[in-house]
């Protein structure tokens, strides 16, 4: 981690960047966005809604900039109550997830929703992805840096991993292959962003993340190249492309690979 990232590490309080641009963009695109999605929103929640009777949205709790809890709104993808399993990451076959659920999963449909936290200033359109308290309790010192920013519905690791519950498939543990895997590098791409953040880095990413849709390969090749240019390091250019299998590392600030999620509570401590 270079000094920049550890200036940001200190407090894990949402470091002020200027960012009046960065707000207005939030609220123009959110409140347009919501406008222009809300067929969609209005179609997905009848689907759910007819597929077991139960209520189409999940308020999911989130560890917001500095710290501080907020409600994640969510469409429903799990049975009612899966977050009572004890279980935080999930893997593409999951047994939680409901027929709608895949459908809205695969199409990323959950996040539209999360348009209305960054209305209300919980979120903005980018930055790390908000973590259930569970998995905040495993940070180290090092990771407490990724909540100086407000959470974001993308960034760097919401393209990398967008496949992340093909690389949970199959795991007899999905939480303990996700701290191995993908936590260390999501974690890093998470405090890059905080240390290098703009309004211009910020509407690349956006645009990035538009066309992950369509063309996977050319995002994560303009994700290097942005890595790059911001000065990351080699090693999580190369993660980001993608091109290789993926490495257990340790997370930011550990010396030792996650062993177990016993093992990382007390490392964490």
């Amino acid at each position: 981690m270079n000094g920049t990232e550890e200036a940001v590490v200190a407090l894990g309080r949402e470091v002020p960047t200027g960012n009046l641009g960065k707000r207005t963009m939030d609220l123009v695109a959110s409140g347009v966005g919501l406008l222009v999605f809300l067929p969609v929103l209005l179609l997905v929640s009848a689907l759910i809604w007819l597929e077991d009777r139960h209520g189409p949205l999940y308020l999911a709790p989130r560890v917001g900039s500095g710290g501080r809890t907020f409600q994640m709104i969510k469409l429903r993808s799990m049975v009612v109550r899966a977050d009572r399993s004890g279980v935080d990451s999930t893997a593409k076959s999951d047994r939680r997830i409901t027929r709608v659920g895949a459908w809205i999963r695969r199409f990323k449909l959950d996040e539209l929703s999360q348009l209305w936290n960054v209305l209300r200033g919980d979120m903005s359109l980018v930055g790390p992805r908000p973590q259930v308290h569970r998995d905040v309790a495993l940070y180290t010192a090092a990771e407490r840096g990724l909540l100086a920013a407000r959470p974001g519905i993308t960034d760097f690791s919401s393209i990398v991993f967008a496949d992340e519950g093909e690389i949970l498939e199959g795991a007899a543990d999905p939480d303990l292959r996700y701290n191995q895997l993908i936590r260390p590098w999501k974690s890093r791409l998470g405090l890059h962003y905080v240390a290098r953040r703009t309004l211009w880095l910020d509407l690349r990413l956006v645009a990035a993340t538009l066309l992950h849709a369509v063309a996977r390969r050319r995002a994560l090749t303009w994700v290097a190249a942005l890595l790059a240019e911001t000065g990351a390091d080699p090693r999580l250019i190369g993660v980001a492309r993608r091109d290789a299998p993926l490495v257990a590392a340790p997370p930011p600030g550990a010396r030792e690979t996650v062993s177990s999620r016993t093992a990382a509570v007390e490392s964490a401590v």
